[in-house]
């Protein structure tokens, strides 16, 4: 395994709806063949035009009542609840950090197209392919702490299956998947931060055999049939 470098991507303006984040990008970064681009969905909210007023915290409450298919906890404020996309987050994703005062952002309709999205109007404007990673910002179950995931992906794997390979011992792996999407997500954010503004950070050094089509809903998301705790 190469090493990775990870730097973040500085001088994006303020991103509006009906901008296309595709020549934001490849005008604020030079992009090589086989990098991921990591973008956070803030942006592509913003750039999707999903944004809604909100006025006061009775119409938080109801937004995230309306983005969700089932609430699975409530304790005071907080609600974790599934997505329409399958996600198991906080307020259905719904968001209202780096913002201004008086809107709230949603997730993307279909997070994996944003990305397929992205991706395409990259290659149209600088001739290469890169691997492409819409990230949010979730917490997790029995860990403290949050982190950065990915909920949409175009060009790079979303999980990689060792299934059938060998350990260092000779041992075959019978259960092993590693989401490196997830994790390519979480190394972006380390150079990208919570409150710096920002939003897109490059992966570069990234294994060739990870770059192929790909789908976060597909590969990642767990079907509630094999969930233990639903």
């Amino acid at each position: 395994m190469s090493a990775l470098s990870v730097f973040p991507v500085e001088g994006l303006p303020e991103v509006r709806p009906g901008d296309v984040l595709a020549d934001l990008l490849a005008a604020a970064v030079p992009l090589l063949q086989g990098d991921v681009l990591v973008v956070t969905q803030k942006v592509v909210s913003k750039a999707e035009g999903r944004l809604v007023p909100l006025d006061g915290d009775g119409a938080h409450r109801a937004l995230v009542e309306s983005e969700s298919v089932r609430v699975l906890r409530r304790r005071g404020s907080l609600v974790v609840s599934e997505t329409r996309h399958g996600f198991v987050c906080a307020s259905a994703g719904v968001d209202r950090s780096n913002i201004e005062d008086g809107w709230a952002a949603l997730l993307p309709v279909d997070p994996d197209r944003s990305a397929r999205r992205i991706r395409a109007g990259l290659r149209a404007r600088t001739g290469v392919d890169v691997g492409v990673i819409v990230s949010d910002t979730f917490g997790r179950p029995w860990r403290r702490g949050l982190t950065d995931v990915a909920i949409g992906c175009a060009g790079v794997a979303a999980v990689l299956d060792l299934r059938g390979t060998v350990d260092t011992f000779g041992r075959e792996l019978h259960a092993t998947q590693v989401c490196v999407a997830d994790e390519l997500a979480a190394a972006a954010d380390l150079v990208m931060g919570k409150a710096t503004g920002t939003a897109a950070a490059v992966v570069r050094g990234v294994d060739p055999a990870w770059l192929r089509e790909s789908s976060v809903r597909a590969e990642v998301v767990r079907p509630p049939a094999d969930d233990l705790f639903r």
